[in-house]
């Protein structure tokens, strides 16, 4: 029997419900689904909040007065206030900057023409993104994981080009997902607990970790169950809303796509990185995306590849490529691992395993190398829009062959509230060990306000969670549930650069500027929050 999705009548709802705490310059947007009429029974969530939960007193010294009523509080009577229009309805999936039409305008090489490529002004829309026909409340977690409406995503490509391989079962009116990938068909939690026999991943060292050509997020959604926080992307591609699923299912993604710029992360961020048939030709251009993954992989931290070229002796023939390709392809990618002082932990099947070391201290060789180009170190965290180049990014200095660069981490959960070694250093201005404590103390207040007056906030139906102006994490800290995740927003015309700080206390996030689309699908998510955001921005 099929899984039926919440619904009420046969019909859906529009909603969208905003309640603004300006006197912390913040709000929250719970984004839902644009449409003409109907109601969902998951979603009276707006007149619920209306009836029963606006108390705007619950904590007496929060200011709830607007700071920018100069420029909306007063609006005169007889002005028209300006209202939106939906698209048409074939920008139901929508994603400006990376829109398939201009897209095929640009080069192949490289995958530039999946690169972010955003609208001119004279191209920009300005109309509401309509949802699907039949659009329905998603599934909580943990049930979304497993089961997507299919009036959310209604695509059934997958189904058929991915049905060995388990991505992906059309069931009446609902997608499941058995968890499956191109090469873990029996499944996520199988293949995770292969890597668990050689990767710390159940003890809190492993907690950060990123999925690179992710397909429709199984490895991410499975190793959440595990406590570790995945950042998956996957460019816009042949392969039908892969990433749009993820979402969908309640799984942190992203469009990106490793091309000719850098990724929009920091470095020394994952625990981890995985590529499983990828498809990323890891050995091609000097060994640049290699080296690009060894800029966001922390010291000490893992580095899988699973599928071709691993075990071509035993597979070239089902791979339908020659031996001789295969064998070139997998040395330039041991040559650009030892380049990198990696060490390899394991290889077995198809899975080969390194690891960073910790520092720089036993790889002093490869300064004589001539293939060794290192980058500026002070341009480690300079990427939004920024070319990758060739080199190699430097380790932060030690005292000791067994310091850490960087700074050694706590296990999670411990490292979620524990000083960062950015700032414990001193390597972010301005920010102290007080000035972060504070944060946090201050954040756990609001988060609690923000539970009182919505109590929807950690029940599972928020799992994809925004913070439009992440700061130092600490929004995301206090909401820590394994019911959602956050995606923490960095935006790059922020006074402090603080991301690196959010992924040392085992969260997630990204450079954007948000005078440009986020990299993401319609609807990705079901609750968005801002604070000095708009402060920011202001005259931008």
């Amino acid at each position: 029997m099929a899984l039926k999705p919440n619904s009420a009548d046969g019909r859906t709802r529009s909603w969208v419900q905003i309640f603004i705490v300006f006197g912390l310059c913040c709000f929250f947007y719970i984004l839902g689904a644009w449409q003409r009429s109907g109601f969902g029974k998951g979603d009276s969530i707006a007149l619920e909040i209306t009836k029963h939960g606006a108390d705007c007193n619950i904590i007496p010294s929060l200011n709830f007065e607007t700071h920018h009523a100069g420029e909306v509080g007063n609006v005169g009577e007889s002005e028209k206030i300006k209202s939106f229009q939906p698209c048409p309805p074939r920008y139901v999936d929508y994603t400006p900057c990376q829109d398939q039409k201009r897209a095929m305008t640009f080069p192949r090489d490289n995958m530039i023409y999946r690169e972010r490529h955003c609208p001119r002004e004279e191209e920009k829309l300005h109309c509401l993104v309509p949802a699907p026909k039949g659009y329905v409340t998603p599934f909580p977690w943990p049930k979304s994981r497993d089961y997507v409406p299919y009036a959310n995503a209604p695509y059934k490509a997958l189904t058929v080009e991915k049905a060995i391989q388990n991505w992906i079962q059309y069931e009446g009116n609902v997608f499941r997902f058995p968890g499956g990938g191109t090469q873990f068909p029996q499944g996520a939690d199988k293949y995770i607990d292969q890597l668990a026999a050689v990767i710390p991943i159940t003890n809190g060292t492993v907690r950060t970790a990123l999925d690179t050509g992710c397909g429709v997020a199984s490895w991410g959604a499975y190793l959440w169950s595990r406590n570790v926080l995945t950042m998956s992307f996957a460019p816009r591609d042949s392969h039908e809303a892969q990433v749009q699923f993820a979402l969908e299912r309640g799984v942190p993604a992203v469009i990106g796509v490793l091309g000719t710029i850098k990724m929009p992360y920091p470095s020394r961020a994952f625990d981890m990185a995985h590529c499983s048939r990828c498809l990323i030709p890891w050995g091609a251009n000097d060994g640049m995306y290699l080296k690009e993954v060894d800029r966001v992989l922390r010291p000490g931290g893992y580095w899988v590849l699973s599928g071709p070229p691993i075990n071509w002796r035993n597979n070239y023939k089902a791979w339908q490529r020659p031996k001789e390709e295969l064998e070139e392809e997998q040395q330039k990618i041991e040559d650009v691992a030892k380049l990198l002082c990696w060490e390899k932990k394991h290889e077995k099947g198809e899975i080969a395993i390194w690891q960073k070391r910790v520092n720089d201290e036993s790889c002093h060789g490869r300064e004589d190398d001539s293939q060794a180009k290192f980058c500026k170190a002070e341009e480690a965290n300079d990427v939004w829009y920024k070319k990758m180049d060739v080199c190699v990014t430097p380790y932060p200095d030690v005292s000791s062959s067994s310091e850490v660069a960087g700074g050694e981490l706590k296990p999670f959960p411990e490292r979620l509230f524990a000083v960062p070694p950015r700032i414990a250093s001193g390597s972010v201005p301005g920010v102290s060990v007080e000035t972060y404590e504070e944060d946090n103390n201050i954040w756990k207040k609001h988060v609690n306000a923000y539970k009182k007056i919505n109590r929807l906030i950690d029940s599972g139906r928020y799992r994809n969670i925004l913070d439009m102006n992440a700061g130092l994490g600490g929004f995301a800290a206090a909401l820590n549930s394994p019911k959602l995740w956050v995606m923490n927003v960095m935006p790059t015309i922020a006074e402090k650069d603080t991301l690196g700080v959010i992924y040392e206390r085992g969260l997630i996030g990204i450079y954007h500027d948000w005078c440009e689309a986020f990299s993401t699908y319609p609807r990705t998510y079901d609750l968005i929050h801002a604070h000095g955001l708009f402060s920011l921005y202001k005259d931008k």
